[in-house]
């Protein structure tokens, strides 16, 4: 009996040991583990032996958001508990709104998104109490000192300045609480008269422009209309110019015609006044004045027509003229 007794102690003994001996921390995870109260080490990943009663994992405060459809109609709560196993992972923190005073006295709603990951779990534990409060606290007191160094319009155009400077302090505290900032987001909300007023000027620089395009656009067509008017000139220009050119050129070939066949007319005229011994200026002076003659009397107004006395002398020729046609049909 005293032997089953004793078998029974050890095994309760091994069991409690296996419970409270044995720790299996998950990967990117950790456990810091204090002996007699003083830190003894950290565990890593996998199976763990540790001594019970002697060896007792540190808890660290964290924070975690939870949110429950039916008893928070849909809203989420910041919790904060006590954990004994340290996520080694990036983690994000999401902290409330709150208002902030901008440089010439306004009012601005801004939420910040934190991205950080623990790189020393012993600092995390020992350096600072409640690593989540504190990331919050800094990080609101800083957005309160560089928001209030700028203007509004600064406020909505300088984020990248922002998210720099709270970054460089958040990593000067978080060196020293094993912490590591990565990123960090901020949302600007502006009152509503002040989104309202943005909304305007924007609007209004938006109808400056499409009306600076649309005047650009404009000139360019009228520039364009009159270049196109002045090929046009130009072009119809050169073509009445060519066209004066050619027509100039057609009447003098014309006239050269002429002249020649009128010179071959006179040659052969004067060949066969020659053969009747007449004299052929007469002859043509005759034929002239004959046709001017026709010209004088072929008007419906013409009532009277006077004849130049030297008419005589050239009636004269006419008989010469009778004589050349005689004798050239002979």
């Amino acid at each position: 009996m005293g032997i089953l007794i004793i078998l029974g102690l050890i095994a309760i003994f091994v069991i409690v040991f296996a419970t409270l001996g044995i720790k299996i921390v998950q990967q990117s995870e950790t456990v810091v583990i204090e002996r007699l109260g003083k830190y003894s080490r950290t565990l890593p990943p996998g199976i763990n032996i540790i001594w019970p009663i002697i060896d007792m994992p540190r808890e660290i405060i964290w924070r975690f958001v939870v949110q429950d459809d039916i008893a928070l109609d849909g809203k989420t709560q910041i919790l904060t508990r006590a954990i004994t196993k340290i996520d080694l992972r990036e983690t994000v923190f999401e902290f409330p709104r709150q208002n902030v005073i901008t440089k010439d006295n306004v009012s601005t709603e801004i939420y910040a998104i934190i991205y950080f990951q623990i790189t020393d779990p012993v600092k995390a534990v020992y350096e600072i109490s409640n690593l989540p409060e504190a990331i919050e606290k800094l990080t609101r007191a800083t957005l309160r000192n560089v928001i209030g160094e700028l203007d509004l319009d600064q406020t909505l155009t300088s984020r990248d300045t922002i998210n720099g400077k709270l970054r460089a302090v958040l990593d000067e505290a978080g060196h020293k609480w094993g912490v590591k900032v990565n990123r960090v987001e901020l949302h600007i909300n502006p009152p509503q008269e002040i989104r309202t007023a943005i909304e305007k000027q924007m609007r209004a620089e938006l109808d400056k422009i499409a009306k600076v395009l649309e005047a650009e656009g404009d000139k360019q067509s009228q520039i364009l209309q009159s270049e196109a008017l002045k090929e046009v000139k130009i072009n119809n220009a050169e073509g009445d110019k060519q066209s004066q050119i050619l027509k100039a050129e057609g009447e003098a070939h014309a006239r050269i015609r002429i002249a020649q066949a009128e010179a071959e007319a006179i040659q052969k005229i004067t060949q066969a006044v020659a053969k009747t011994k007449s004299d052929p200026v007469n002859y043509l002076i005759a034929v002239r004045y004959i046709d001017k003659l026709g010209e004088m009397v072929s008007g419906k107004d013409n009532k009277i027509i006077y004849m130049p006395y030297e008419a005589t002398g050239i009636l004269s020729s006419i008989g010469g003229i009778k004589e050349l046609l005689t004798t050239t049909n002979k």
